[in-house]
């Protein structure tokens, strides 16, 4: 048996929770205070809710999928964790640390894993005013909005958004636009991660914007101001055979039948 301690988190689906007894069962199990893993059980979402929970603690993160979307996890099996664990390939994601302010000027801040994404409040298209690194780069987006993604996140809304994939360890971030109207062939840019990105949203009365990163959201906002947080640190463990590099590559081979080609 390893002297490693394991903290089980489990997300409040049935599946899940079952796992989370049958894994109770096999290993001991201990609080996240005093653990040395965390394995997660749930899909995505759930994967999310816990880095931001625990992401003062820097432990290393094990995940195993049991929701519908689960590209942040491993397979479930409750055979060899402790092997599979000591074998596992740490990938560090630093988040995107997002400042907006609203229209009444107060400031909110707030952490993204995945993405921040600014998006119309109305049947009002969003106009939108973009700098990076305090140069002005897209005077006026007319859109239903747009958003900032990491590697990690280029994935998940990004992709629905018809944004690029990033492979990760690219020290790049993506900045995509949401269904725009003007300049209509804009598609995006790909900027490096250490770029800082600011939004002023140009007729915030009219056209009200709000903003979310991952999942906390703040309404009528005015200017966002986006970069990566090097302060902080999530350590994601993967089994080898399923590396996040080999999901990122598989995505951009994927087609409706499931299949490649």
């Amino acid at each position: 048996m390893s002297d490693l301690r394991l903290a089980f988190l489990a997300s409040r689906h049935e599946g899940s929770q079952q796992a989370l007894r049958q894994l109770q069962d096999h290993y001991p199990s201990h609080s996240p205070q005093d653990a040395d893993i965390l394995v997660v059980l749930g899909g995505d979402g759930f994967m999310l809710h816990t880095l931001h929970e625990h992401a003062e603690s820097n432990l290393p993160v094990f995940g195993m999928r049991l929701g519908d979307v689960g590209f942040l996890m491993n397979r479930y099996q409750p055979d060899d964790l402790y092997d599979r664990i000591a074998t596992a390939r740490e990938v560090v994601l630093n988040p995107l640390a997002m400042q907006a302010t609203d229209s009444q000027g107060q400031v909110h801040t707030a952490l993204a894993i995945n993405e921040v994404a600014l998006l119309r409040q109305t049947n009002q298209a969003a106009h939108i005013r973009i700098c990076v690194n305090d140069q002005e780069r897209l005077a006026k987006l007319v859109a239903d909005g747009v958003l900032v993604a990491t590697a990690a996140g280029s994935t998940a809304y990004n992709l629905s958004a018809h944004g690029p994939i990033l492979p990760l360890g690219t020290e790049a971030v993506v900045l995509t636009p949401i269904s725009p109207f003007r300049p209509r062939r804009w598609q995006g840019a790909i900027l490096p991660a250490h770029a800082s990105i600011t939004f002023e949203v140009l007729d915030p009365i009219r056209r009200p914007v709000s903003v979310t990163a991952d999942y906390d959201e703040f309404r009528d906002i005015k200017k966002v101001v986006v970069q990566q947080d090097t302060t902080t640190s999530h350590r994601l463990l993967f089994d080898p055979e399923h590396s996040l590099e080999e999901r990122i590559i598989n995505e951009q081979f994927w087609t409706p039948s499931g299949g490649e080609g």
